[in-house]
């Protein structure tokens, strides 16, 4: 067997809290070779981007190797100094990061961004790195690339920008390239662009990836080896297929339970719920500009069902969300709401429905004040719609009664009562995303509108959160709207699904039969898309009509 381009042996690493070093990963080892994908896996905090950050000298401040070796083309990288990092990095070692708002500095072109991965690893003039970036944005797919040389990170879409940190990554012909979650919060199709190009560009060059990911999917249809991490140690580790497809370890087996199952779709709502329409959508745009983000599109909502919207980003999803809520004023058409048509109400003529219409947004730790705590957080909403009271004594009163009602809802969202004096800083993802959902149910809603919930969690507590849903509605006869990208959940919790492209709605109906007799084109398109597709097929988590395009 031919040397490794990167050997780990025996890697601990810890971070420095006050003056004690605490370990968060613990004697790690693995080879990557020439053209192979290693897909680390896990979920948060189980160790799998430290261990990236370690293997290109990124970790923080307080970060350090405590123990172990980690060998590039058979030299020791903890032994490198400042300079023989910064001679390796973006030359021989490349990084795709997970976030493009963050990684691309903002204020900067983002043709001159790639440019100074040739600035300070080659020898090339003005003109000829000019030439080079062309170059490269050709090789990630862009067209009209003199154009997307001048745009700053703002004027493209999440998938461009991740094709620009692509471009970067592969600009001084690495050799080996840690992709940090280099998808997390695509769409399906444009993630599955991304993959494709990284794949191109490995079989092209032989570079050997290190592919750091929660997603199962992508480990499936991406890897050649995959590394399953808890707290911090791998607990199982060898060939894609096998790992999957006959995994040893109960960990392991655990994250592929958790894969969303399509069984749900067939419940068709809650049981004594009838076909009283809580929403109705008739001939709805809105246009910003003159330009449609919403172009003529109508459906209903059943009481106790679940209605999913899904498409890309910009098909016009999240508008649609807004609109139900108020939030956002329709062009044309008509919105009725539990019985109250809505179009053309003002934000104060429509604060008497909002108690019975909540969010949950896909992002809770940005819609929390940091400086509340978690009671704070879940009582906002009682406080907005509680009458003011002069009486002697109602204050007190009130704040008794809103701290029950607020361990109410903690409790339905299946957490502690001891959690309300806690801050949101303080809680992982899940947590989180748990005490939004105590946040929108505190003022006991008929509907609630669900706006990528689950997109940034670990797929095991995705699946905890969908099951939470499932268990919600069915005690509660709620009413969901759930906006998603993610075709796999869709299929778990969904009853009705509409499809969205450019503003309109190319094809709705039970989610069953969209899923398994698709008639558009661009719906074949989204499912053939997903990532996963022999995984989630085999183990019966998806319906057979997902096994299109697979690979």
């Amino acid at each position: 067997m031919s040397t490794p381009v990167l050997s780990v042996r025996g890697l601990t690493v810890g971070y420095r809290i006050g003056g004690t070093v605490a370990p968060v990963v613990h004697d790690v080892s693995f080879d990557v070779g020439a053209g192979q994908v290693l897909a680390v896996v896990g979920e948060s905090g189980s160790g799998k981007t430290t261990t990236g950050h370690a293997v290109l000298g990124l970790l923080p401040d307080n970060g350090e190797v405590l123990s172990g070796r980690i060998e590039f083309q058979g030299r020791d990288l903890t032994t490198l100094d400042s300079r023989g990092w910064r001679e390796l990095r973006g030359s021989a070692l490349g990084l795709i990061p997970q976030d493009p708002t963050i990684s691309l500095d903002p204020v900067r072109r983002v043709g001159h961004q790639v440019e100074d991965v040739l600035r300070l690893h080659t020898d090339l003039d003005d003109d000829a790195r000019r030439a080079r970036v062309y170059e490269l944005f050709r090789l990630v797919g862009f067209t009209d690339v003199e154009r997307r040389y001048r745009q700053y990170p703002h004027e493209l879409s999440g998938g461009m920008r991740q094709r620009v940190l692509v471009a970067a990554a592969v600009a001084g012909g690495p050799d080996l390239i840690i992709a940090d979650e280099p998808t997390s919060g695509l769409d399906a199709t444009v993630q599955k662009q991304v993959l494709d190009l990284i794949d191109t560009l490995r079989v092209g060059s032989s570079t050997a990836i290190v592919l750091v990911t929660h997603d199962l999917g992508v480990a499936a249809d991406r890897s050649d080896l995959i590394a399953v991490m808890r707290q911090g140690r791998i607990v199982e580790l060898g060939p894609t297929a096998e790992v999957i497809a006959e995994p040893e370890h109960d960990y392991t087996r655990h994250l592929l339970d958790s894969v969303p199952r399509a069984a749900a779709v067939r419940r068709r709502g809650v049981t004594g719920v009838h076909s009283e329409v809580a929403i109705e959508v008739s001939d709805l745009s809105k246009h910003y500009g003159g330009i449609p983000a919403v172009d003529g599109i109508s459906f209903k909502v059943t009481r106790g069902h679940t209605f999913a919207i899904v498409g890309e980003s910009g098909s016009g999803k999240s508008t649609t969300a807004k609109i139900l809520t108020g939030v956002t004023p329709v062009t044309t058409g008509r919105v009725e709401v539990l019985g109250t048509e809505v179009t053309g109400l003002s934000h104060r003529a429509f604060r008497p429905l909002r108690r019975r219409v909540q969010v949950v947004h896909q992002n809770p730790y940005s819609s929390f004040d940091p400086r509340f705590t978690v009671f704070d957080v879940v009582e906002e909403p009682l406080r907005s719609f509680q009458p003011v009271s002069l009486l002697p004594g109602s204050a007190q009163r009130r704040r008794r009664q809103n701290r029950d009602r607020v361990a109410a809802a903690l409790e339905s969202a299946a957490l502690p009562a001891d959690f309300a004096d806690r801050h949101p800083r303080e809680l992982s993802g899940g947590q989180r995303q748990r005490v939004a959902i105590a946040r929108a149910l505190v003022v006991e809603p008929e509907v609630v509108i669900l706006d990528e919930p689950t997109s940034a969690l670990d797929v095991s507590v995705a699946a905890q959160i969908l099951d939470l849903l499932r268990q919600l509605q069915a005690e509660r006869q709620l009413t969901y709207v759930f906006i998603s990208h993610d075709l796999a959940v869709v299929s778990a919790i969904s009853d009705e699904v509409a499809v969205m492209r450019a503003g309109r709605i190319v094809e709705q109906g039970a989610t069953e039969d969209v899923f398994n007799g698709p008639r558009e084109p661009y719906t074949v398109a989204l499912l053939e898309a997903i990532a996963g597709h022999d995984l989630t097929v085999a183990a019966g988590r998806l319906p057979a009509a997902l096994t299109r395009g697979a690979r």
